[in-house]
């Protein structure tokens, strides 16, 4: 564990917490900065750590729609219900999406109620059932951003080329670059920069993110998930602000290429095209902002092959999970947080996922803090 505990050190923690309060005063600004941390994965680091106590009131964390779970409108999880339960049908799922509630209930539910509902670890293991079950129609419930496209499509790519004709994707991947436009055409949303997501930067790389400095002139940190990479993401952040600068740096240096990783991307590439529009929990619908099978490879097409309600559905009356995915308010600022809706009860998908923002407040004890929010913000 040394090589770890060098990305977790004390001292060095609180070094770059003074240069972060150094900074930020130098910067005029009658509220504090605002730095949105995309990943759902960094949200659950700031919280594990407790950074987001450690660091000036001039800096303000804001929590984004990082978490693939989380942003899956209820419509999209009540089409995949629907396909679960028809007959002849094995569905496979990551375990994340078991409990998000549906309309009427989850798929957690829907498996209590007799449909062929199984959790799986990765495509691959989909693609091994719908092998051991020729006479069934197996398909997987597809999820995530570029962090798990690759894995998708490489698994299309071996069914393909092993000629299994009874598995199929039901997919919703999405993009994140799109998602960070439409933030920022928010009004009631006054970010000044991104602390970017490392695992999805693993993959495209850095250079997506240039429409962000230049198009919208707000800079962005690739980050690691250590509490010193978010640490030092932040500083970099804040270093150009003060500087006056608006550019895409790259913290996470040891995994995060600029040009990305191109077998992934190629796998992409070659299985799936980009969505005229993709709706999110929260921001509506984005302009291209999902992926949808190539209609070469439509033959592993869930939408092609079987029926949906395709029915946009609002979520639960209580639940303020879209305002939480915008970065609007704070898990803690919704009526039902931790009453009502629990991780054992959730009302919302930002409840249930292990990226979620209300899941890292309620698992690392954030109950009662908005008094001393307030006071930050305001």
């Amino acid at each position: 564990m040394k090589y770890i505990n060098e990305f977790r050190d004390p001292q060095k923690a609180q070094t770059l917490i003074e240069q972060i309060r150094q900074i930020s005063n130098q910067i005029s600004s009658e509220k504090p900065i605002k730095i949105m941390e995309v990943c759902g994965g960094h949200t659950h680091a700031i919280f594990k750590y407790g950074l987001e106590d450690l660091l000036p009131k001039t800096i303000e964390l804001v929590h984004g729609p990082g978490c693939p779970v989380c942003i899956m409108p209820k419509g999209r999880l009540d089409d995949a219900i629907a396909l679960a339960q028809q007959p002849n049908i094995i569905f496979t799922t990551f375990g994340d999406a078991m409990r998000v509630p549906g309309s009427k209930y989850s798929l957690l539910q829907a498996k209590a109620n007799g449909a062929d509902i199984r959790m799986v670890y990765s495509p691959l293991d989909a693609l091994q059932i719908a092998k051991q079950n020729p006479e069934k129609e197996v398909v997987f419930f597809a999820i995530g951003f570029e962090t798990t496209a690759p894995s998708t499509a490489l698994t299309v790519l071996q069914a393909e080329c092993d000629r299994v004709e009874n598995f199929s994707l039901f997919c919703n991947h999405v993009l994140v670059v799109p998602a960070l436009e439409a933030l920022l055409a928010n009004p009631d949303l006054q970010l000044q920069g991104f602390v970017g997501p490392g695992h999805v930067s693993t993959v495209i790389g850095t250079e997506p993110y240039q429409v962000i400095a230049e198009r919208y002139h707000k800079p962005v940190v690739v980050s690691g998930f250590e509490p010193l990479d978010i640490l030092q993401s932040i500083w970099m952040v804040v270093k150009q602000l003060a500087e006056k600068r608006c550019e895409v740096e790259n913290q996470y240096s040891r995994l995060v290429h600029s040009h990305g990783n191109a077998v992934a991307l190629d796998a992409m590439q070659r299985v799936f095209a980009v969505r005229e529009a993709f709706e999110w929990r929260g921001l509506g619908d984005i302009p291209l902002s999902g992926l949808k099978m190539r209609p070469e490879y439509a033959r592993f097409d869930a939408e092609a092959k079987f029926s949906f309600p395709g029915r946009q559905v609002a979520d639960h009356k209580a639940c303020q999970c879209g305002e939480i995915l915008k970065g609007v308010l704070k898990p803690w600022q919704c009526k039902v947080f931790g009453t009502a809706c629990t991780p054992e009860h959730p009302l919302g998908a930002c409840m249930v996922s292990s990226e979620g923002a209300c899941a890292a407040y309620y698992k690392y004890g954030r109950l009662s803090i908005g008094k001393r929010e307030e006071v930050k913000v305001n």
